[in-house]
């Protein structure tokens, strides 16, 4: 395993259903303009860095924030990286929800007729697992989603997918996994592109 590489994860910018809490797995939302505005302000830092490899989720989302972030070209679809399957609470909010189910969360109740978190967290483990192993030297960028990412994250520090849930993730925004004396470590979260890079 190389400790040297670090995985670059990228929230797509901001959709309609982003901005009104709606869960938004499957369904292929394009972004505002506001998004794509969010998504043109990565460029700067995402293309003076150099990537072994580019990976999106196959979500339109996803794909154009990586287009608008400047590594289009590079772009390979990752299918492990679509965003969290919410099932029958696709475009519905967490407090509608919880109208029926008190305290329900998506990290501990899970999605009927979706995912719950063991079956995100083996798409987590396989994603990490191929950023990993990608041949060439540099980091690896991963377009994705919310949800995905805090997943993702937890699954990267041994907490597990549920360990996503001590993380905040807003739209538009890179963060960065790598290693702290070969221990798996967060380098950088939710860090906006204003003049942070």
């Amino acid at each position: 395993m190389d400790h040297e590489r670090q995985i670059w994860l990228l929230r797509h910018g901001a959709t309609e259903w982003a901005k009104n809490g709606r869960h938004t797995g499957n369904t292929d939302l394009p972004l505002l303009p506001e998004g794509e505005e969010e998504a043109r302000l990565l460029a700067p830092a995402l293309t003076s860095h150099r990537f072994a490899a580019v990976f999106s989720s196959p979500l339109q989302r996803a794909k154009r924030t990586c287009e608008l972030g400047g590594l289009g070209q590079q772009r390979r679809i990752m299918e492990t990286l679509r965003e969290w399957d919410y099932g029958d609470y696709e475009g519905i909010t967490t407090p509608e929800i919880r109208k029926s189910i008190p305290n329900w969360t998506v990290w501990s109740h899970g999605c009927p007729n979706g995912e719950d978190a063991e079956a995100v967290q083996q798409r987590c483990e396989q994603s990490i697992a191929s950023a990993l192993a990608e041949p060439g030297d540099g980091d690896v960028a991963l377009f994705a989603h919310g949800h995905l990412l805090r997943a993702l994250t937890g699954t990267w520090l041994g907490l597990g997918a549920t360990g996503g849930r001590l993380f905040q993730l807003d739209t538009g925004t890179i963060c960065i996994l790598g290693f702290e004396r070969g221990q798996r470590a967060i380098t950088r979260w939710n860090a906006p592109t204003n003049g942070l890079f």
